[in-house]
């Protein structure tokens, strides 16, 4: 009788555990139904304007001739590899990245180490730094042309202290005028980026390391670097993204085909666009894609073994 009783009450307990679960798989299988159904409208999106795109790129850059109809091979690759303006222009930017992007986290990283010593009014510069970032890129065009014209008021100023006037946008200048323009823009986003990194360190770990002796160097190496990474790898990342967004203010400045100083990869892709050359487009954007795939996942690899070692 009391092995009946246990029998029972054992295929009882796996009844209610059976009917437990399945209770809990067709809540998950209602949730994972209703978060489809939510993702629908951005999934659609982005197959449509992104991955779709991105694959009849992919076509293209392994055919030849009007609507990609014959297959090429690595023929597209090779034809980009050997050319000049290519070159150049690949040239050009990875220059404009090894010398734009230190430069900008440099500064804004002195900027917000600045602000963040209790001076006055940082709301105010907070605001003040992020101005540039809302003032439409035409009116900013027309005084850096005001500025850096062959005619403009720095070579008027040069004129009077009995210097030639120099055309920064057409000449070797030009990529040194692109830089200050670049670091105008986006230095103030990534000050208050920066702020709100050091606004996250506790300031205990200063006050300690003051009363060990640490003077404002080792503090600055010791607390502030390592704490800061997280922020300065972010930083590092969007400024990246943002340099190869600058063609916008590179074409409306001087142009298509502007000095070959500052002929970006970007000018390359837009002209090859404008001349219906699709499969030389392709090719490059895809190279592109690649050069960045793998700049990201490097820095992402540095980024995690920086944590292991700060740990």
């Amino acid at each position: 009788m009391t092995g009946c009783l246990k029998r029972e009450n054992m295929m009882w307990t796996l009844k209610e555990t059976a009917i437990r679960l399945k209770t809990a798989l067709n809540m998950k299988k209602r949730e994972a139904l209703a978060g489809i159904l939510f993702a629908l409208p951005s999934l659609t999106g982005f197959a449509l304007f992104f991955v779709i795109p991105f694959f009849m790129s992919l076509y293209y850059c392994f055919t030849e001739g009007i609507g990609g109809t014959r297959f090429a091979g690595f023929k597209n690759f090779e034809s980009l590899l050997n050319s000049e303006s290519f070159l150049l222009a690949a040239k050009n930017t990875l220059i404009f990245n090894a010398v734009a992007v230190p430069l900008i986290i440099l500064i804004s990283l002195g900027f917000a180490l600045l602000l963040n010593t209790g001076v006055k009014g940082l709301s105010f510069y907070r605001s003040s730094f992020i101005l540039p970032l809302v003032v439409p890129v035409a009116s900013v065009i027309l005084v850096w042309q005001i500025l850096f014209h062959e005619h403009g008021a720095l070579s008027q100023l040069m004129q009077l202290f009995g210097l030639s006037a120099v055309d920064w946008i057409n000449s070797g200048w030009s990529v040194c005028v692109l830089v200050l323009l670049y670091i105008w823009k986006y230095c103030g986003y990534n000050v208050v980026l920066f702020l709100a990194g050091l606004n996250s360190i506790p300031k205990e770990y200063y006050e300690s390391a003051r009363m060990d002796g640490a003077g404002p160097w080792k503090c600055f190496t010791r607390i502030t670097l390592p704490f800061l990474a997280p922020t300065g790898f972010f930083v590092l990342v969007l400024s990246i993204i943002n340099s190869l967004k600058v063609f916008r203010e590179s074409y409306q400045l001087a142009g298509s085909y502007p000095d070959r100083h500052i002929y970006m990869l970007q000018h390359f892709m837009n002209n090859n666009f404008s001349n219906l050359n699709y499969q030389r487009l392709s090719t490059a954007a895809f190279l592109l894609f690649v050069l960045i795939g793998l700049m990201v996942f490097a820095l992402f690899r540095f980024e995690a073994k920086l944590g292991r070692d700060l740990e």
